[in-house]
């Protein structure tokens, strides 16, 4: 009997946090207790992107959306949805620009303009069970690839569909996939890069709990590329459920015999093992990922070699970005003539962003490139929370810049975004509203480079923490106006003389700021910067609910007096500013 309707119930680790995987087995329980476990199919999948919505369910064929769903609302969803065919509207999506309820995700902002590869199949299927992957065309792109390519073939398509890495660098794959062949030695190695260490950063995650088949198979048609017949994935320790979901996923894949010996009947052997990496930052990049792998201390090595000449036991290696390697079933699926068709001249296809910060509609967003910064904020984000004016929003993590409002119609490919100061990166993207203080945002992302720095070279090791410095004092109200042509000066030195992508990048954050909000940066050299709350005398009502909610009790005053802030005492956190129903408070 074919299933009257399918309960795919997301199983992301954002939405597990909030109790999917018990919404899972509840809903299962119930399903089966009231005798419909034949026509109702509960499904677990990996993320539907829609982070700050979760948890979600979503129902098929009736395409419902329900977001932020607990444990409570299950038993309703039962008798009102599946039982009796209504919508419970209260859990639908509220948008925050109409304020109407939303009952199909395809109607939503936030998917509208998206198009996905990368994460064609988070959301859709079960990431642990191999038959789902199979349904969706799994591994058929290897099976073309080993019967009806050669490795030469498959090198062209990659090369011709302009696919560049997706893990920050933006190299063609299929150039370093060429070198890596033309290498003629008995072992050679493909490496997935899982280490995912941006701050804000999860796509990499995403992809991996939700589809991890897909990154196998493309791993095992670079094998086959390359002449390679291992493949190592490089994952941080702190990613237990795309670790655990990878191991049910290789384990399955060796067993259907799509990795092992004679794969396809070809001749052709692969197989894959996962290494755990203990977090370190600097571990993505690719040579200090490598001497992470071989238990060396994980810091970068000068190139030349390149990897794909000399890399993991000094043996040609290909090293590719988690998101890379998902595009690529794709590509031989449907060809590079249709993946040239997606994103601009020079940078082809689709890129994957975790969006965050001070927006509406925070998550995963897949968009072509050529997508503009504003259609993702005011689109796809659906704005600014509570209004606000946007200030800036900060792409590449800790290693871009931050891009302001004259630049929010600038295409996002790797040449636009370098030529504004900032960079694609990894795909941090985190919007800032007119509240945020550069100074300490620079200062925050500086502060984990310099604890991230492997400390091999000197600029970056000594460089860094001399920049921090500079910047503490410049918040504590100690700095100089001469403190700022010091920093900047020392920005640059770093930025071209450090060994490695760490290093040369780190200081990105502070230059970008430096030029664009200048004038912050003066308010602390010159000591006018004003860093407390006040209370405005002509409008305070002296209701006392900015005094109540003062975490510090620095605010005093009787009922229906003027209050008074103890500027020295006042940490500046806000809390007072949002309590106040009349605006009475000025902001620092």
């Amino acid at each position: 009997m074919k299933e009257r309707l399918t309960v795919l119930v997301c199983g992301g680790t954002g939405c597990i946090a909030s109790d999917s995987d018990e919404m899972l087995i509840v809903m299962q329980d119930k399903i089966k207790e009231l005798g419909l476990d034949d026509e109702v199919r509960i499904l677990k999948t990996g993320c539907f992107g829609f982070c700050g919505q979760g948890p979600i369910i979503k129902i098929q064929p009736d395409n419902i959306f329900y977001v932020k769903v607990k444990i409570s609302d299950i038993d309703e969803i039962i008798e009102e949805h599946i039982i009796k065919g209504r919508i419970v509207s209260r859990l639908l999506f509220d948008d925050p620009k109409s304020h109407k309820k939303v009952k199909a995700h395809r109607h939503m902002d936030f998917y509208k303009k998206q198009f996905r590869i990368a994460l064609r199949n988070c959301g859709t299927i079960n990431p642990e069970d191999i038959s789902e992957y199979i349904a969706s065309r799994g591994y058929e792109a290897l099976a073309i690839s080993l019967q009806e390519y050669s490795p030469i073939d498959v090198i062209k398509i990659m090369k011709d569909s302009g696919l560049r890495g997706r893990g920050g660098g933006g190299f063609p794959t299929g150039l370093k996939w060429e070198y890596t062949y033309n290498q003629d030695v008995n072992q050679k190695y493909i490496i997935c890069n899982a280490d995912e260490g941006d701050p804000g950063a999860f796509m990499d995650r995403s992809i991996l709990e939700g589809d991890p088949h897909s990154v196998l198979e493309a791993m095992a048609i670079g094998g086959y590329a390359t002449g390679a017949t291992r493949g190592k994935i490089y994952i941080r320790a702190e990613y237990p459920l795309a670790i655990k979901r990878l191991e049910i996923a290789i384990a399955q894949a060796r067993e259907y015999g799509f990795l092992g010996t004679n794969i396809f009947g070809s001749g052709f052997d692969f197989d894959v093992e996962i290494r755990l990496g203990a977090g370190a930052f600097v571990c993505g990049e690719e040579t200090a990922l490598i001497n992470s792998m071989t238990g060396l201390r994980g810091e970068p090595s000068k190139k030349p070699p390149f990897p794909s000449e000399a890399g993991y036991k000094n043996k040609p290696t290909s090293v590719n970005n988690v998101e890379t390697l998902a595009n690529i079933p794709a590509i031989i699926l449907k060809g590079s003539d249709w993946f040239n068709t997606i994103g601009t001249p020079m940078s082809k296809g689709t890129k994957v962003f975790a969006l965050a910060g001070k927006i509406n509609n925070i998550g995963l967003v897949e968009v072509p490139m050529g997508t503009t910064l504003r259609e993702i904020i005011y689109e796809i984000g659906g704005g600014i929370i509570g209004g606000k004016k946007f200030k800036a929003v900060q792409t590449g993590g800790p290693s871009g810049g931050v891009i302001t409002e004259q630049h929010l119609d600038t295409p996002i490919d790797y040449e636009s975004l370098k030529a504004i100061g900032s960079m694609m990166g990894s795909g941090g993207m985190i919007v800032l509203d007119e509240d945020d203080d550069m100074v300490e945002i620079s200062k925050f992302y500086l502060d984990f480079t310099q604890e991230e720095s492997c400390g091999k070279c000197t600029p970056c090791r000594i460089g860094t923490k001399r920049m921090h410095e500079i910047l503490e004092r410049l918040t504590n109200m100690e700095g100089t106006p001469e403190d700022l042509d010091i920093l900047e000066d020392l920005a640059n030195n770093i930025k071209y003389t450090s060994l490695c992508g760490l290093g040369q990048s780190a200081p990105n954050p502070v230059l970008s700021t430096l030029e664009y909000f200048r004038e912050e940066y003066e308010a602390y050299a010159y000591r006018t910067k004003k860093t407390a709350y006040t209370i405005i005398d002509d409008k305070c009502i002296g209701c006392t609910k900015c005094a109540r909610v003062c975490p510090v009790d620095c605010i005093t005053g009787k009922v229906k007096q003027v209050h008074i802030i103890d500027e020295a005492a006042c940490i500046a956190c806000g809390a007072c500013y949002d309590a106040c129903p009349v605006n009475a408070i000025e902001k620092p």
